[in-house]
């Protein structure tokens, strides 16, 4: 099968990619959103192939996966036709959540696919065939030492996200234990929260580094309100990291009583981080439950697998 397919969400991608397909990326000369190409950061298959817009209307073509309202028009305009259609819907709803209509709910013929229950749950659709294809992770072994007495985190631009990715709850977990805040745009984060450096230190490391960096931290700590369910979350649990997390979307779902803590309550998890830091050998024992689970729920294979069904029924 042909695919075509937008380069949008990088880590979600490189699961995608591993499939038995060729996969067709949009590539422009500046490189654009439009227009990435193959990831640079990522270890994408030889299966993944650029083509121009131009040379679209002469592939031979499949299937389309929808990541954008607008990628609909570039598809009219590069293909000059609607081959069968699958919007992947990475997010969950944002405004007035239970009146937020989703944009595959008037396209015709369009399957929506979300990556979690909650988020099917809480999306309106309206009549469109819907469908759940729960995360996959290409595993990066078990690579946990916890060898620094600190918590990692991961977020991408947390201050300009603020309480939609839980900044503001950062200071809270930096006097529990010191931080490493690992992502995009986070220069300064320290001095916004008015937190010593010592802290909440922000690391800036390339993807091919990040998570043997991770898996040197004792505990991961997942501070997400509101988020479909953070792949960095899944990448902590697959390299054997304790984790600690808000009960919020998807978590609960995702970390098995015992390989990890999920709360509201910020005093449970404060204690459990503090807990995580003094006690190394119940650090280990958590983080290996949690890779066990991360593997039988979000394990490649079945991601692969569930997404073949679907393929299948979409395109027959």
């Amino acid at each position: 099968m042909r695919i075509l397919i937008w380069h949008v969400h990088g880590s979600w991608t490189t699961a995608f990619v591993q499939g038995p397909h060729t996969y067709l990326v949009p590539v422009t000369p500046d490189r654009g959103p439009d227009g990435l190409g193959r990831a640079r950061t990522w270890d994408w298959p030889d299966s993944v192939v650029e083509v121009p817009p131009e040379r679209l209307r002469d592939q031979d073509i499949d299937l389309v996966v929808l990541q954008r309202p607008h990628e609909l028009d570039l598809v009219d305009r590069w293909l000059g036709r609607r081959p069968p259609l699958v919007y992947l819907e990475h997010n969950a709803p944002d405004g007035d959540v239970p009146r937020t209509r989703h944009p595959a709910a008037d396209i015709p013929g369009a399957t929506l696919v979300h990556v979690t229950h909650f988020n099917r749950l809480m999306w309106d659709a309206g009549g469109a065939h819907t469908a759940v294809v729960e995360h996959g992770i290409v595993d990066p072994g078990h690579r946990w030492t916890g060898e620094l007495e600190r918590a990692a985190v991961v977020v991408n631009e947390p201050i300009r996200r603020g309480r939609t990715t839980g900044t503001d709850l950062l200071p809270v977990f930096a006097r529990a234990a010191p931080l490493d805040v690992f992502g995009m745009r986070t220069e300064g984060l320290a001095e916004h929260l008015g937190v010593a450096p010592d802290r909440c230190r922000t690391r800036d490391v390339p993807q091919r580094e990040l998570h043997a960096e991770l898996a040197r931290r004792r505990v991961y700590v997942h501070p997400v309100r509101w988020t479909s369910l953070g792949l960095s979350l899944l990448e902590a649990m697959h390299l054997g990291m304790p984790v600690v997390a808000l009960a919020t979307t998807e978590v609960t779902e995702a970390v098995p009583p015992g390989a990890g803590v999920v709360s509201n309550r910020i005093d449970v998890l404060t204690d459990a981080v503090r807990d995580f830091l003094a006690d190394p050998p119940h650090a280990r024992a958590v983080g290996e439950a949690a890779r066990t689970a991360a593997l039988a729920h979000y394990g490649l294979p079945r991601f692969l697998d569930d997404w073949e069904r679907l393929l299948k029924e979409v395109t027959r």
